[in-house]
């Protein structure tokens, strides 16, 4: 629908695809990874039904976005969530993150101030910091996260495949809250993503966000999946919980990290619930 400009890689101009439908309190969604906006479908069409503007956008290196060969870290990705806020001069606004895309929200929050900000919903959170350190023993062994650096590497398409299987629980979900033919889906829009992108985001998977999450003043929606996979609710949901001023945890029985299409009904609802 359109593009901004965030910066540029030697004579490229680095351009992030946009989206902005319909009119009302502004609401900006950021995708997880490695999806593009797309992945909000279940979510887009509800809330535009609820008289909501809803804004999506692709992160650097994701869908119609440039696929720039560096510069993936964190505050790169917050300062580009503020170039789009600024842009569109967003008030009032309800932003919405699931799985990495909550890091991006969280450190924009932080970094950024929360003067244009309403609400944040926290969707499979990523925070407070997954990586396990000698002060966070609470996290996912380091491992985990050197092994997707390794596995795209050697064969990012079918590390792609697997790693969504973790997202959705296949396993257990195929069939039931998940199709064939979605996971497909899910797979053509991660395979296309820059392989520059899926590797260096796996560093923003990992990211410290405690500082952010005690930073944070605004009331904050949790939602969460008890089967997560990719961000374990012990790590990940509780701490972030605790660690906010002013929040609700929703727990979702049998979700998986990628709740948004599973669970969309559960998800929406509370959602809904929650706007201001």
């Amino acid at each position: 629908m359109g593009t901004f400009c965030v910066g540029y890689e030697n004579s490229t101009a680095i351009d992030l695809y946009y989206e902005d439908h319909g009119v009302g309190p502004p609401i900006v969604m950021i995708p997880g990874y490695p999806f593009t906006s797309s992945s909000w479908e279940k979510q887009i069409s509800v809330l535009l039904d609820a008289g909501r503007r809803v804004i999506t956008y692709d992160r650097r290196g994701f869908g119609k976005s440039s696929h720039a060969a560096k510069n993936y870290s964190i505050d790169v990705l917050a300062a580009d969530l503020n170039e789009l806020i600024v842009m569109l001069d967003l008030t009032n606004l309800t932003i919405i993150g699931c799985s990495l895309g909550s890091g991006e929200a969280l450190r924009y929050m932080a970094t950024h101030g929360e003067e244009r900000i309403s609400k944040a919903v926290l969707i499979s959170s990523i925070a407070p910091y997954l990586l396990k350190t000698e002060t966070n023993l609470e996290g996912i062994d380091p491992v985990f996260f050197s092994t997707m650096r390794q596995a795209i590497k050697v064969d990012r398409p079918r590390f792609m495949s697997q790693f969504l299987d973790r997202i959705f629980n296949v396993d257990l979900l195929i069939d039931d809250r998940i199709t064939h033919e979605a996971l497909q889906s899910a797979w053509n829009i991660a395979a296309a993503a820059s392989a520059y992108a899926s590797l260096l985001c796996i560093d923003c998977l990992a990211a410290d966000f405690r500082a952010d999450l005690f930073a944070i003043t605004r009331p904050v929606l949790v939602i969460h999946g008890e089967e997560d996979r990719i961000a374990p609710v012990a790590a990940a949901a509780l701490r972030t919980h605790r660690s906010l001023h002013d929040s609700k945890l929703v727990m979702i029985p049998g979700g998986p990290h990628g709740i948004i299409w599973t669970h969309s009904e559960i998800v929406n609802r509370e959602i809904l619930e929650f706007l201001p």
